[in-house]
C-alpha cells in the first residue's frame, strides 16, 4: 500500500508539535495504543528531527511524516530521520519540486484555485487544504474542488472531534489533519494515557457509528403492507414504499419477504465505509461480501457475517 493509500485508510493524521524528543517514545505508544498509528511531526521545534527518528525506529507499524516543512534542508533532515511523507503549510515550488525529484510523497498547502493549479501542473493528486476552517471550511472546499475532477484534499486547521465526520463524508477528502488529540499541553504534561484515549475517540468520531434503522422481516408483501398500514393508522407516522420494503419514518423498515436475521436487522450508518470496515476487522469482525452494495464504484452497504442476538447487522454509508 502506498503512502497516500495508507493515509486514506487511517482517515486522520495527528499533527504533532514535540518540544522535547524524550516525549516521542511515549507519544508513539499512546497513538498506537489508541488505534491511530500515524503522526505528522512539525518542524516547528529543534526536537522534530530526533523525534521523527525515535518514532520511525521504535514503531515500525507507524506512518511517520514531517510537517511545517519550509525548505529543502528540512526535507533532507526529515527523510534521513525516517519520515515517509512531507507536508507543507503553503505551496513552496522549491520544496515541492525537490520532493518530486526524489520521489518523496509531498502534500503542500493550498487554499485557492491558483495554488491548486500549481499542484495539478506538477501531477499532484492530493493537496493539503490549509487553514481549512479559516479559509471557509467544507463549504469553500466543495465549491473550489468542483472544478478539479478527481483531485483530493487533506483539510487541516480547525478540524476537531465535532466536525471531522462531516468533512470525511465528502468524497474528495482523503483524510483530515488535526491536533486536538495531541495538544502541546498534553504532550509536555506527560498525559499519554489521555492522548491514547483521545486518539481512540478521534477514530470513532471519524467513523461516526450511529443507529440508522431497524428492519422487521415479514412472511410476504401482503403481511408487510398490513402491518405498515396498521402502524400508520394507529400512530400517524408517514412512510414510503420501496421495491423490497416499506419504511415507517426513517427508523423502521418492514421487509416484504423473509430476509437476513432471525428477528430482522439493524442498520448502522457511518461517515466512511472504508474506515468502519477496517476498524471492525481489527476487532475480529468478518463481513459477508456477497451482500455488499456499491454506487459509483464506492461501497455503500454491507452486512456483518455473524448475527447479534438474532439480528443481522449492516453498515450503510451516511
Amino acid at each position: 500500500m502506498d503512502i497516500t493509500n495508507q493515509i486514506e485508510s487511517l482517515g486522520i493524521v495527528p499533527v504533532v508539535k514535540i518540544d522535547d524528543a524524550k516525549d516521542a517514545l511515549p507519544l508513539g505508544k499512546a497513538l498506537v495504543d489508541g488505534g491511530l498509528p500515524v503522526a505528522e511531526v512539525t518542524f516547528r521545534t529543534d526536537a522534530a528531527e530526533e523525534s521523527i527518528r525515535i518514532l520511525a525506529e521504535n514503531y515500525p507499524e507507524m506512518l511517520v511524516g514531517a510537517g511545517t516543512v519550509l525548505n529543502v534542508e528540512n526535507v533532507d533532515k526529515a527523510v534521513n530521520a525516517g519520515a515517509k511523507f512531507i507536508v507543507a503549510p503553503g505551496f513552496n515550488p522549491e520544496v515541492v519540486d525537490y520532493c518530486l525529484s526524489k520521489n518523496i510523497p509531498v502534500y503542500p498547502g493550498v487554499n485557492s484555485p491558483t495554488q491548486i493549479e500549481m499542484g495539478i501542473s506538477r501531477g499532484l493528486k492530493v493537496l493539503k487544504f490549509f487553514p481549512a476552517e479559516a479559509s471557509g471550511g467544507l463549504k469553500t472546499l466543495k465549491a473550489v474542488s468542483a472544478a478539479y475532477g478527481d483531485l483530493r484534499f487533506m483539510p487541516t486547521g480547525g478540524i476537531s472531534r465535532d466536525n471531522i465526520g462531516e468533512y470525511l463524508r465528502f468524497e474528495k477528502i482523503l483524510a483530515c489533519g488535526g491536533s486536538w488529540m495531541v495538544s502541546g499541553d498534553l504532550i509536555s504534561g506527560g498525559k499519554f494515557d489521555e492522548i491514547a484515549r483521545l486518539a481512540n475517540e478521534a477514530v470513532l468520531s471519524a467513523i461516526g457509528f450511529e443507529f440508522a434503522h431497524v428492519g422487521i422481516n415479514s412472511a410476504d408483501e401482503k403481511t408487510a403492507g398490513s402491518f405498515v398500514n396498521s402502524f400508520r393508522r394507529l400512530f400517524g407516522m408517514d412512510g414510503k414504499e420501496g421495491n423490497s420494503s416499506f419504511f415507517i419514518g426513517k427508523d423502521i423498515e418492514v421487509v416484504k419477504s423473509p430476509f437476513l436475521g432471525a428477528h430482522g436487522h439493524l442498520a448502522i450508518k457511518v461517515n466512511r465505509m472504508s474506515l468502519a470496515k477496517a476498524y471492525l476487522e481489527k476487532q475480529g469482525v468478518f463481513f459477508d461480501e456477497s451482500t455488499a452494495k456499491y454506487k459509483g464504484g464506492k461501497l455503500i452497504a454491507v452486512y456483518l457475517k455473524e448475527e447479534m442476538n438474532g439480528m443481522a447487522v449492516h453498515l450503510v454509508q451516511a
